[in-house]
């Protein structure tokens, strides 16, 4: 696997200094990135597409709970680690999906630890996106129709796997191999599904609970979706989890 490419943002100079030495300290990543503020940040996100960013929470012109809601609507598969000497924004770390929450000041070994963690889950999607995959007979049963900037498409319901949130746009993926970027919010795509079929797994995923494969722990609060039909995977909440249980009780 290439080295993780990581941005870092903390208006702290000091902090920074820290962070970089722990981030190159391992040949394992690379920091593509600093910056001050979130808004700095976000325009390194914009350039270098990291996939991991760790940022402080009290920052100047735009905080880090901000970027990070700002960057999950880019990619939700941006891991997300706050570093705040602050532990009341726990619970907005938590809503935005955060994959850790380093309390300063942290020991070396416990941030070394996170970015471990993050480069083998990294790994671990990086591999199961190359295996190949068989998708399941399925019976039609109603269409959508969806708008894109090519015309309009109608895809059967029972073909949708996946929908999610690409680059601030609503992305579907099909058990035929076919993706399909549209205008509808997911919201309007959720509302459109029926819910006994499909879960909003996650602000960002919504998933065909018939085509999982596996669920695997991935960040603090989150879990990985692995579907059959499909390279793509998606993300679960802790909370979205036990409600896909209740499900299959």
């Amino acid at each position: 696997m290439k080295p993780v490419r990581i941005a870092i943002a903390d208006d702290d100079a000091g902090m920074r200094n820290i962070m970089r030495k722990i981030v190159e300290r391992d040949g394992g990543y690379e920091l593509v990135g600093e910056a001050e503020n979130g808004e700095e940040l976000l325009g390194i996100f914009d350039s270098e597409h990291p996939q991991v960013v760790i940022l402080d929470v009290e920052m100047p012109v735009m905080t880090g709970i901000e970027c990070a809601r700002a960057i999950q609507d880019r990619n939700p598969r941006t891991v997300i680690i706050f570093s705040t000497a602050h532990d009341q924004y726990m619970q907005d770390a938590f809503e935005v999906y955060a994959f850790d929450y380093l309390l300063k000041p942290f020991k070396l070994e416990r941030a070394l630890k996170t970015l471990e963690l993050v480069r083998e889950r990294l790994t671990e999607r990086e591999e199961a996106a190359l295996q190949p995959t068989i998708a399941p007979s399925r019976t039609a049963a109603g269409r959508l129709m969806l708008r894109h900037k090519e015309g309009v498409s109608l895809v059967s319901v029972e073909k949708i796997l996946l929908v999610q949130r690409e680059e601030r746009m609503t992305v579907i993926y099909t058990a035929d191999g076919k993706r399909y970027v549209i205008s509808e919010s997911m919201a309007e795509i959720e509302e459109k599904l029926p819910p006994d079929v499909f879960i909003r797994t996650h602000k960002s995923y919504i998933v065909n609970v018939n085509c999982i494969d596996s669920i695997t722990p991935y960040g603090r609060w989150t879990y990985v979706v692995k579907l059959h039909g499909t390279t793509q995977d998606a993300l679960i909440t802790h909370e979205k989890f036990e409600e896909l249980q209740k499900l299959f009780e």
